[in-house]
């Protein structure tokens, strides 16, 4: 089996004002700059053989590349803060592909992702840090922006749990053309 998720990488370039915002916050487990990326579909645990024909599946996807821009920050967890992140500035082409993607899992047969799409980039994952200190934290950020990236291709990342946080392989990439 297979934990699966597809996303657009963050270019490095973009790592060090994403890490800048990863201090203050009581309870953060920060994730390290090379876990940075936009998810756009997470597919969960897979088998081997629906592995390959996922890979099948995401290499006929077609999108042109588009331009990609992070700006403000949120969380998840409306009481209970489960996560901070970057924003990801939402535009039709992302979320067009992010569209593909949902269809390619259910046409492996995969339950519908009942999650709205919320582009974004996972900063920490929060551990009893209360609500007051978290939105205290997005407000301090609020006026985060980085500069365009092109996004250009995606990937099927596998992740993998150890001790310390998930490590995640490029199993197989996707050129946006």
């Amino acid at each position: 089996m297979y934990r699966l998720f597809a996303a657009l990488p963050v270019p490095e370039e973009f790592h060090p004002g994403l890490v800048e915002t990863q201090t203050g916050l009581s309870g953060a487990s920060w994730r390290p700059a090379k876990n940075f990326h936009i998810t756009l579909r997470f597919f969960g645990d897979v088998s081997h053989a629906s592995a390959r024909d996922l890979d099948e599946l995401l290499a006929e996807i077609s999108c042109p590349p588009f331009e990609v821009s992070l700006e403000g920050m949120g969380w998840f967890g409306r009481r209970e803060p489960t996560a901070v992140w970057a924003r990801v500035r939402e535009s039709d082409a992302l979320r067009a592909l992010s569209a593909q993607c949902e269809r390619a899992a259910r046409r492996l047969g995969l339950e519908p992702d009942r999650r709205p799409f919320t582009p974004h980039v996972t900063l920490a994952y929060l551990h009893g840090t209360p609500l007051d200190e978290t939105r205290a934290w997005v407000e301090r950020h609020h006026a985060y922006r980085s500069g365009p990236f092109w996004a250009e291709g995606f990937h099927l990342y596998s992740s993998h749990s150890g001790k310390g946080p998930s490590r995640y392989v490029a199993e197989a990439d996707y050129v946006l053309e």
